[in-house]
């Protein structure tokens, strides 16, 4: 039997089988009430919309719905690729949500700050052809925790209820630094719990360091990249090492 605590997709099925038979029940950011036994999944997609689909899967076959939230300004992925926006919209026909995870940093002021966040979420609505009805902040300021106020006419993951009123968790850089879910106070008083993860840290090499499983992340984009140059770019593929082509030239 897989450990809870185990940092790949079978200890993120069994973290959550194990949550929920403490009694709880997934709820998202509109039906989630502080001191119920209800349980918000929230997956920050900082840098793979692929790795994401993964954790998408393995709640869909446990009959969970969670919430993505996907950077639409990132040199991280291509959320509107071919492949981007098919594994996007894969994720949100199994029943997951699709949220706006926005990076404040971008933005001057709060004016502009509102007037990116409608564009992004326009766009993103656009795309997937449904309401984007929640915003989570990329690597928030302070200024943000807490904040009572929508964004955009919209709620976001860091209103008092959210991460105030009920138990907040989160795996920030590969590991739960305050504490683990199971040990979480939130738990032990059967109150709402918002668990936010980041598909990166599961989906890659078992039993591999944090800076082991980035390292295999740029690998991965490497390898993609790569590939990419030897399709699109004729003068890439002409001038490339006989050793090391993959395809022959025409």
């Amino acid at each position: 039997m897989t450990d809870a605590r185990t940092f790949n997709l079978l200890g993120y099925k069994a973290l959550l089988e194990e949550i929920l038979s403490h009694g709880y029940q997934v709820r998202d950011y509109e039906t989630a009430k502080p001191y119920e036994q209800h349980l918000i999944l929230r997956h920050d997609v900082d840098m793979s919309v692929q790795a994401a689909l993964e954790m998408a899967r393995v709640e869909c076959d446990l009959g969970l719905n969670a919430v993505y939230f996907v950077l639409l300004r990132t040199e991280m992925y291509n959320l509107l690729s071919e492949r981007g926006l098919a594994d996007l919209r894969e994720i949100a026909a199994m029943g997951h949500e699709i949220g706006l995870h926005l990076d404040a940093s971008l933005y001057r002021n709060e004016a502009d700050l509102e007037e990116g966040a409608m564009r992004e979420c326009a766009a993103l609505e656009a795309f997937l052809d449904r309401p984007v009805r929640t915003i989570s902040f990329h690597r928030p300021a302070k200024a943000f925790l807490g904040r009572v106020e929508p964004i955009a006419g919209r709620r976001h993951a860091y209103e008092p209820c959210f991460f105030e009123e009920m138990g907040y968790c989160s795996d920030s850089r590969g590991d739960w630094h305050h504490g683990h879910p199971l040990d979480h106070p939130a738990i032990k008083k059967c109150t709402a719990l918002q668990l936010l993860t980041h598909p990166i840290w599961w989906t890659t090499m078992e039993n591999a360091t944090v800076q082991e499983k980035l390292d295999a992340f740029v690998s991965e984009r490497s390898i993609l990249l790569t590939e990419e140059l030897e399709a699109n770019c004729g003068s890439y593929l002409a001038n490339k090492s006989p050793f090391n082509c993959k395809v022959s030239a025409d």
